[in-house]
């Protein structure tokens, strides 16, 4: 069984903006596989169940604001009693180029602060999704840019954006994290 966390802040303010991409691929993933949406309450969390690529999945929306991420998590792995080797969190990531979705398992929290509090919760050993914002345009605040809606020409990319963290999941549930770092990781 995998616990699918989405991180994102909650509320209407939050709604299309970078920080909250992870919550956008969560919803994606459960849409392309016939799982309902998270809507029930659990742990600091929305939560829904169903199967992915045949495995049983646990999909969570944290509803704490994204640098309280780490005890919805960490309630959840325990009550399903889920591994962190099971645990996938799909973020927003700077470092990588917009548009682009990577894998990673295990480090550093990278200054995401919803990953170092789910890090001080739990560990690090989880499965990163990493879902490429960019970095902001020169002079501009991170933490603006972060919590920023997407800009016209990037709202057009965001639906291929979903669909490509949506399928690095089913990609970690079908192949295992190595075989789906190697289909992932090299076609970005």
């Amino acid at each position: 069984m995998f616990l699918i966390v989405g991180l994102g802040n909650p509320g209407l303010k939050y709604l299309s903006t970078r920080h909250n991409i992870g919550f956008d691929a969560v919803l994606e993933l459960a849409a392309r596989n016939g799982v309902d949406a998270p809507s029930k309450k659990k742990s600091n969390a929305l939560v829904s169940d169903g199967r992915i690529e045949d495995d049983k999945c646990i999909l969570a929306l944290p509803q704490q604001f994204m640098n309280r991420s780490g005890q919805p998590v960490a309630s959840l792995m325990g009550y399903y009693n889920i591994p962190a080797s099971k645990v996938v969190v799909l973020h927003d990531e700077l470092d990588i180029p917009f548009g682009s979705v990577k894998i990673k398992q295990k480090g550093g929290h990278g200054g995401h602060n919803g990953l170092r509090d789910i890090i001080q919760h739990i560990g690090p050993d989880f499965i990163r999704i990493r879902v490429g914002i960019g970095r902001p345009p020169t002079g501009w605040d991170t933490a603006n840019f972060v919590l920023g809606k997407w800009t016209k020409d990037e709202m057009d990319s965001i639906p291929t954006l979903k669909s490509d963290a949506s399928y690095a999941v089913e990609q970690v549930i079908r192949q295992g994290l190595l075989g789906a770092m190697q289909t992932v990781n090299t076609a970005s």
